[in-house]
């Protein structure tokens, strides 16, 4: 993976296809997944537009299940590193600062603040339980850096993991500087090159941008927090959000674009609450 610059830009692009938030969905994950592999093209770039991770109970299972189409995608048509993007989101941030816990000055109020927020089922999917964790947060540095090393080894030990995280990017976009992909947004009144961390966390009333960022008519983005979201009226907005709250919601939104900010095909997975799991592409042809 390319660790040269927190950028991408795409270029010679017949299609874009973009993912929206897994959140460990993996079983739903599945049947884009397929529909990926049958129908991807000669010339076609793919991003995840992050959140692979948290929430869910298969956060290890689901990013192996990503680098494997990666690995998939590179080898049948010959891509680049850089032509399958993984971008960060608020979930790989927040793992991130777990990654980092003997350095924190206030590491407790972190560990109960990210798992409000998911990051607890990440961590157990490597194998770490929430007491676990919790009892060494209080325990001091040296035990904590004892710790972070421990579930350092255990990501290594899972084949692409340690670099799919070191390898995050915070936004891509076309060469034509038509369509921008984020996270969950941008500060509007600040160039790329100076942004802040809003890549993940969010930029105040985001969804409602009615004119272009600089030249990009299109940004398609993988999260939002509000319920708010007209998928078949993409079309016609600035932000394309591929994410339905609420965070229970297994469906995954996906997308096709073109290099001048058209949106070519809209899909999601569906989960079924019966005893098994049925998958339904819903096609929004615009």
């Amino acid at each position: 993976m390319d660790k040269e610059t927190n950028f991408v830009e795409l270029n010679n692009c017949s299609r874009i296809w973009a993912i929206g938030s897994i959140h460990s969905n993996n079983e739903s994950f599945n049947s884009i997944k397929k529909y990926i592999s049958k129908n991807f093209r000669d010339n076609d770039k793919i991003i995840f537009l992050g959140n692979v991770i948290g929430l869910g109970e298969y956060s290890k299972e689901t990013i192996t299940n990503v680098i494997n189409l990666r690995f998939e995608l590179m080898s049948k048509f010959k891509l680049k590193p850089k032509e399958v993007i993984f971008l960060r989101g608020a979930q790989e941030e927040m793992f991130n600062k777990i990654l980092q816990l003997q350095i924190a000055p206030n590491p407790i109020e972190i560990i109960n603040w990210i798992f409000e927020h998911g990051v607890d089922k990440t961590l157990e999917s490597y194998g770490f339980s929430q007491e676990e964790v919790l009892s060494v947060a209080s325990s001091g540095t040296v035990s904590i850096s004892k710790w972070t090393s421990k579930l350092n080894q255990t990501i290594i030990q899972n084949e692409g993991h340690k670099e799919y995280f070191l390898n995050l990017k915070h936004a891509a976009y076309s060469s034509s500087k038509k369509i921008l992909f984020v996270n969950r947004g941008v500060d509007i009144t600040r160039p790329l090159s100076a942004q802040n961390d809003c890549f993940w966390w969010g930029y105040q009333n985001f969804s409602k941008i009615n004119k272009p960022y600089n030249t990009y008519i299109r940004i398609v983005r993988g999260y939002q927090s509000n319920k708010d979201n007209k998928l078949e009226n993409a079309k016609n907005n600035i932000v394309c959000t591929l994410f339905k709250q609420p965070l229970s919601n297994k469906t995954i939104y996906a997308g096709i674009f073109a290099e001048n900010g058209d949106i070519l095909e809209l899909f999601e997975s569906k989960w079924s609450n019966s005893h098994y799991c049925t998958y339904k592409y819903v096609w929004l042809h615009i």
